[in-house]
């Protein structure tokens, strides 16, 4: 199999990529010991047209007309769970978003083939084929590459590129190709693969809203990120979250109170790095009611919330069953507790196509209007 390693064959290639309607994109890379996301291998497969690219062996300047396919507003690209892939795209692009996109996972979603259908699955399902898993552990930064290792690579972009045809007509068919664009442009908002250090604590769980903790957090989770970048390691070799966690509570400023917690590793206190975060965290609190995040408050639960929440869970199973779409597809956890305190909740299950399928009967259940009931096993609704 010939793989592009020269910029010349890869600017021909990318010509024809120009043309085509559409493009299913994958890549390989590593990611298990560096920060960075490693890329080691792209595959690209439109009608009439495929190939495997080495971006190891290309100099960054060379994957400019790559980048200028995936900004081609006449070429749709075709991913399958496309967030990491994206991820790199947007950081070796110097911050090209692949748009148009198609996200098969979430096109699955729309078809009722449940939240988070594994790729080999999809192409059972649609393609009847029998996708190769013999190298899904390949390492795939070592040169050279088996001829077998470089045809299941290919296989995942060619598998997609026959099946999104079939996925693409069955949504339209059904009248759901909408219901998936707000996902796609979610999953295509810069915010969401943000790498700012300063920005890292929106990543974690805030346990406190009081405005020491939040400072701490944040100063402590930018402290943390600036490290792992600057190392190009992952973000649990220099602290782990729960060191995160207990230091934005404990809020240690010297050795001594370094030591004294749990998930901080032993001697880190005296270590050059645990004085430069006692430092990031005396600078921090200094001015913490500045530098401390603004966290939003969720409104109180109405009494009996829980209940209403609850019954909004069994009342979204049955409507994503009855219509067959996943049932996170239409509302989350959190637009449920939304709704359960707020019948006017900004939230997307009381707006569009969400409405029509779930948010008029959740407010119906939650004032009365109708009701839940049992019968021979299976969830019916009857008017109240």
């Amino acid at each position: 199999m010939d793989v592009i390693t020269e910029g010349g064959p890869l600017k021909a290639f990318c010509a024809k990529l120009l043309e085509a309607p559409f493009v299913a994109v994958d890549t390989e890379f590593m990611r298990e010991t560096t920060f960075w996301p490693k890329l080691c291998l792209i595959q690209a497969a439109a009608p009439g047209a495929e190939a495997v690219i080495d971006p190891l062996a290309l100099a960054p300047e060379d994957l400019a007309p790559l980048w200028a396919v995936m900004a081609a507003k006449s070429v749709e690209k075709v991913f399958h769970a496309a967030r990491q892939d994206l991820e790199i795209f947007f950081k070796l692009s110097g911050g090209v978003m692949p748009a148009p996109l198609f996200d098969t996972q979430i096109g699955a979603m729309a078809c009722g083939l449940g939240d988070s259908i594994a790729y080999d699955a999809l192409v059972q399902h649609f393609l009847k084929r029998r996708v190769d898993k013999s190298h899904r552990f390949t390492d795939w930064a070592r040169r050279p590459l088996s001829e077998d290792q470089l045809t299941y690579a290919l296989a995942d972009v060619t598998h997609l590129r026959d099946l999104f045809p079939k996925m693409r007509d069955k949504l339209e068919s059904a009248g759901r190709l909408a219901w998936v664009a707000e996902e796609h442009a979610a999953l295509t908002d810069p915010a969401i693969y943000d790498t700012e250090p300063e920005n890292a604590w929106a990543r974690l769980k805030v346990r406190r809203t009081t405005v020491d903790y939040l400072a701490a957090l944040r100063a402590a989770a930018a402290w943390r990120d600036r490290q792992a970048q600057s190392r190009d390691v992952p973000r649990a070799r220099i602290l782990k979250d729960d060191a995160i966690y207990e230091i934005a509570e404990q809020k240690p400023r010297n050795a001594a109170a370094f030591d004294r917690l749990r998930a901080v590793p032993r001697g880190f206190g005296n270590s050059r790095m645990g004085q430069e975060l006692a430092a990031a965290l005396d600078a921090a609190l200094a001015n913490a009611a500045d530098y401390a995040p603004v966290i939003e408050r969720s409104p109180a639960p109405p009494q009996n919330g829980g209940a209403t929440v609850e019954l909004l869970k069994v009342l979204l199973r049955h409507e994503a069953e009855s219509i067959g779409v996943a049932a996170r597809l239409i509302a989350s956890a959190g637009d449920l507790e939304l709704i359960a305190v707020d019948d006017n909740a900004d939230c997307r299950a009381l707006k569009g196509w969400r409405r029509d399928v779930f948010g008029e009967r959740a407010l119906a259940l939650k004032h009365g209007r109708i009701a839940l009931t049992l019968e021979r096993g299976k969830v019916k609704l009857k008017e109240a």
